[in-house]
């Protein structure tokens, strides 16, 4: 079974004004429509890999054929990580987490505030394009920042929460001004949504 484009779980224009509506169309139509087309092209270049999920795929890139590891890592990469970020996202989101996750992250980071500080400059800083990434990785939270489309599903770890630092994220807003996406991006984290994932995945 081909992979699909998951919809919005809300209009474009909802995460406004801290990210615009046409930056979600194409982010989202076209960006990771892409992903998903190239992703599908690939696999049916080898149908012993139909079947596997994405988390298959990246958890372990070795058994991929050489001619399509790359393509399966880039765009697969993609699918796996927008397919996540579109849920953490919400029009009512922002503000602190509670339940499970804010134990967890009190636990690893000492409080929200040093832990929202640490998942943006692991975000900021990153180098050209990338994500930064709070994870589970042997049980406890930790943070890093991943270059392209590459994820902690690709070190053992499990992803838990997201943000985007491509500049096709943010630049018809925000221009060159990633630390101001990255400040506006926190209004839109769907705490409930991270909860559960961190639920699920502990």
């Amino acid at each position: 079974m081909a992979f699909e484009l998951p919809p919005l779980p809300y209009d474009f224009s909802a995460l406004e004004p801290h990210i615009d509506a046409r930056t979600m169309e194409i982010h989202h139509d076209r960006h990771h429509g892409t992903y998903v087309n190239n992703l599908n092209g690939a696999i049916q270049k080898h149908p012993e890999l139909e079947g596997k999920t994405v988390e298959d795929l990246l958890g372990d890139l070795s058994s991929v054929p050489d001619d399509i590891r790359t393509v399966v890592r880039n765009n697969g990469g993609g699918h796996y990580n927008h397919s996540i970020f579109w849920q953490i996202m919400s029009p009512d989101g922002g503000g602190e987490p509670s339940g499970e996750v804010a134990e967890a992250i009190s636990e690893a980071f000492g409080d929200f505030a040093s832990f929202k500080d640490t998942l943006s400059k692991a975000a900021i800083g990153q180098f050209g394009s990338g994500w930064g990434w709070l994870y589970l990785s042997g049980g406890r939270l930790s943070i890093k920042g991943f270059p392209n489309q590459d994820n902690p599903i690709m070190d053992g770890g499990v992803p838990i929460m997201g943000v985007d630092v491509w500049e096709h994220a943010y630049y018809l807003k925000y221009q060159n001004k990633r630390p101001d996406y990255v400040a506006a991006w926190w209004n839109t984290v769907n705490w409930s949504a991270v909860n559960d994932r961190y639920s699920e995945y502990r």
